[in-house]
C-alpha cells in the first residue's frame, strides 16, 4: 500500500511537470509563432524622467532577431542582433559593431528595465528551467495557472526562482516575477491590453516593474504585428545590421 502510494505522488508529479511545460509552450507559440514582425513603442520610467523610443524587430523562432530603432531621430538606425545566444549591437553615430560578452548580459538594453539578457534568453524557458503548477489564481479578475520554474543544474541563467501566471482561457501569460538566488524579488512583468493581430490575440502591452528601484518601469507596446510570414536569412546579417535601413 505503501509502495502504491509513493508510486502515485511520483507519477502525479511527472504528470503535473509535463503539464507545466506544455502549458508554457503553448503559450509561448502564441505570442510568438514561427516567425513574426512588428512595430513596437517603448517607454521607459524613472523618478528622473520619461523617454519613448519606436523601434521595428523581425524574429524567427527563439534562435534569430533583429531590432532597429526608428525614433527619436538621434537613436534612429542603432540595431540589436541576436542569433542563437550570442548578441552584437551596431551604433549608427560611431558606426561601430559591438558585441556583447557574457559580462554585459545584466546590463540594461537601450537604457531599459529589460537586460541584454532577456534578449538572448527570450522564450527559452521550458529548455532552462523545470516547471509545475502551483495553484490556480485570479490576476486582474482571469483565473490564471500558477506555475513556478526553477533554473536546470546546467542552465545557463541568472534567476533563482520565477512565478508565471498563465491565464486559463487562452493560455496567455498574464504576470511573471523573477527572483535572484537569495530568494529576493527583482522584477515584475505585467501583459496586458489583449488585441487582435492578423489571426491572433496577444497581450499588447508588457511591463516591467523594477522592485529594486523605486519609480523605475519600462513599457513595451505593439503598434503593429504580423505572424508565421516568410523572413529572408539576410535580415540576420552582419550585412544588415550596418546598414542604415533595414527593408
Amino acid at each position: 500500500m505503501k509502495q502504491a502510494l509513493v508510486l502515485f505522488l511520483f507519477l502525479s508529479q511527472i504528470l503535473t511537470a509535463q503539464d507545466a511545460t506544455n502549458i508554457v509552450r503553448k503559450s509561448e507559440d502564441l505570442l510568438k509563432g514561427a516567425s513574426s514582425r512588428g512595430k513596437f513603442r517603448m517607454v521607459v520610467e524613472t523618478p528622473d524622467f520619461t523617454r519613448t523610443t519606436e523601434m521595428e524587430a523581425w524574429w524567427v523562432g527563439n534562435e534569430k532577431a533583429l531590432i532597429a530603432i526608428t525614433s527619436p531621430k538621434r537613436e534612429a538606425g542603432n540595431k540589436t542582433l541576436k542569433v542563437k545566444n550570442e548578441l552584437w549591437m551596431y551604433l549608427r553615430n560611431t558606426e561601430a559593431t559591438i558585441k556583447v560578452p557574457p559580462s554585459m548580459m545584466l546590463q540594461s538594453w537601450n537604457g531599459s528595465d529589460f537586460t541584454n539578457d532577456d534578449l538572448v534568453r527570450e522564450s527559452s524557458l521550458p529548455d532552462d528551467y523545470t516547471m509545475k503548477i502551483l495553484s490556480e489564481e485570479e490576476i486582474d479578475g482571469v483565473v490564471c495557472w500558477k506555475i513556478e520554474l526553477l533554473p536546470k543544474p546546467s542552465a545557463p541563467v541568472v534567476w533563482g526562482k520565477l512565478f508565471h501566471w498563465i491565464r486559463k482561457k487562452e493560455y496567455l501569460p498574464a504576470r511573471t516575477e523573477y527572483f535572484d538566488e537569495k530568494g529576493a524579488l527583482m522584477r515584475t512583468m505585467r501583459y496586458t491590453d489583449i488585441r487582435r493581430f492578423g489571426n491572433r490575440s496577444i497581450p499588447a502591452k508588457w511591463e516591467m516593474m523594477n522592485n529594486v528601484k523605486a519609480g523605475h518601469r519600462t513599457s513595451m507596446e505593439y503598434l503593429e504585428a504580423q505572424f508565421d510570414i516568410q523572413i529572408s536569412d539576410r535580415i540576420f546579417s552582419f550585412r544588415e545590421l550596418e546598414k542604415g535601413r533595414t527593408r
